[in-house]
């Protein structure tokens, strides 16, 4: 049976300076201002919760009257899980909701219409306002990238009812205190949490969305079994694919952001009543120096304090959500998993290789962690890993300039800041010989210089969510990175 629920209708902060902004550094869109007076409204329709055979679906319906109307479906997995709550119930059907104004954002990217109607559900002016600032910063590198300056008082307004579901209204659910739900996405970070708290089958269980091979091979590598990952499957509408070929405007989203939502519902369903992410300090930092834009927003402390907030609002009583490595910075990180030799042969860290599961060698992120663990591992061993030595190619040096801080925009990826990866390549410096260095790292000795890596690996960051009981092992943490110095 399916089941929809729809309803007939009835401040935020300035735009980042971008005078400062490099205009090479900007991709010319189409022309955001026609676009908008040709489809002004977008339309959140309908959803649905339905159970298949070996799935729970979860679909939307938006539309963009005049231009295209949108289906995108997700499906979880069930036939290893044990479902203790409905998925239709009142507590369920405000997540898929909520979930459902995260897909939105990517479809009505496309013509960035000025009105949203929400035809399903409910928003009240704190929803409306929480739902307003997450578009907005979630698109940042997106309006930056299609050199769109949007003005946060109208570049969107939400229109809905103005009645909201209770809290209290919500019909008690099953949660069990031991048992965890760790999304997974197979590169070093999900893994130090998976080292951390250990291969406990009995209180953990892992999470996914899209299948990749890294992600269950770091599960394997983790003592964990396939029965153990909770799988979600998402697609993106065709409709959306075409729109993109056509030359609409396309970018970045805040795909975490849907992660968080649907890792909520998933935990929700299973009973578990924590989700323990793998976002570390490192992603507070802007892309772009100067403004507020950052490819990593939705993996930041300000969004999953927001989120959290949102989820008691709306959620009342459901699982906790919080990053275990929000404690840290990415060269702490880098320093514990140096020591996880059973996940180098089957981690990967690169988006541009995640479908082929290998490293491409040529995108930010793979000189990024490149970068990090040339800090602890010989040169011999990170070839290994990479399959090359990534410090010889002369064409990253871009990116390189980026991630160093020699450029105001950092490569738009979910890597750490200037200040870590300088530190990094100092350490890198002892293990090469000083009189051949690869191209990358002579660049770096003389357009940069030796910094003290101390500050970074004896960081302490307190702005953070980790549960009391699981303290001890963040000191444990910073006790191991403290040991390289």
């Amino acid at each position: 049976m399916i089941k929809s629920y729809r309803r007939k209708p009835g401040h935020g902060t300035p735009c980042p300076t971008y005078s400062a902004i490099r205009k090479s550094e900007r991709v010319m869109s189409k022309d955001f201002t026609t676009l908008r007076a040709k489809y002004p409204v977008f339309r959140y329709e309908s959803y649905s919760i339905e159970r298949e055979a070996g799935y729970i679906a979860l679909r939307w319906r938006f539309s963009i009257p005049g231009l295209a109307d949108f289906e995108p479906v997700t499906r979880i997995k069930t036939d290893n899980l044990e479902i203790v709550n409905a998925p239709d119930s009142p507590r369920a059907r405000a997540m898929v909701f909520a979930l459902g104004l995260c897909e939105a954002v990517s479809y009505w990217k496309c013509a960035c219409p000025p009105a949203v109607e929400i035809l399903c559900g409910t928003l009240d002016e704190w929803g409306i306002s929480w739902w307003k600032a997450l578009w907005y910063h979630g698109l940042g590198e997106f309006f930056y990238r299609n050199n769109i300056k949007p003005d946060f008082s109208d570049f969107v307004t939400f229109k809905s009812a103005q009645s909201a579901c209770e809290p209290d209204s919500f019909q008690i659910s099953t949660f069990r205190s031991q048992i965890r739900l760790i999304p997974i996405g197979g590169g070093k970070d999900s893994c130090v949490t998976l080292n951390l708290l250990g291969g406990d089958t009995i209180s953990n269980r892992l999470f996914t969305i899209n299948d990749q091979c890294a992600r269950t091979q770091c599960a394997l590598a983790a003592g964990y079994g396939q029965e153990d990952i909770v799988r979600a499957y998402r697609s993106i509408d065709p409709a959306l694919l075409r729109l993109n070929g056509e030359g609409y405007l396309n970018g970045h989203t805040p795909f975490s952001a849907v992660t968080a939502f649907l890792s909520v519902y998933c935990a929700y369903l299973i009973g578990a009543g924590e989700v323990a992410l793998s976002n570390e300090s490192s992603a507070n930092e802007p892309s772009v120096a100067g403004t507020d834009i950052n490819h990593q927003y939705s993996k930041s402390y300000a969004f999953e304090a927001d989120f959290r907030e949102y989820c008691t609002r709306h959620f009342s009583g459901g699982p906790e959500y919080y990053s275990l490595l929000r404690p840290f910075n990415e060269l702490q990180i880098a320093a514990r998993f140096s020591a996880l030799r059973e996940f180098y042969p089957v981690f990967r860290s690169c988006n541009a290789g995640s479908k082929s599961n290998t490293w491409c060698g040529k995108c930010g992120k793979c000189l990024f962690t490149f970068g990090l663990l040339s800090a602890f591992l010989p040169p011999e061993e990170l070839v290994e890993i990479f399959g090359a030595n990534l410090f010889e190619d002369g064409s990253l040096l871009p990116e390189f300039e980026g991630l160093c801080g020699l450029r105001p925009v950092k490569p738009f990826d979910c890597v750490g800041t200037a200040g870590e990866y300088n530190a990094a390549l100092s350490m890198a410096l002892r293990r090469w010989p000083a009189d051949n260095l690869p191209f990358l790292l002579k660049e770096f000795a003389e357009r940069v210089g030796l910094r003290d890596p101390s500050p970074y690996l004896l960081e302490r960051n307190e702005q953070h969510f980790v549960p009391p009981e699981l303290l001890p092992m963040t000191e444990e943490m910073y006790r191991h990175a403290a040991s390289f110095l």
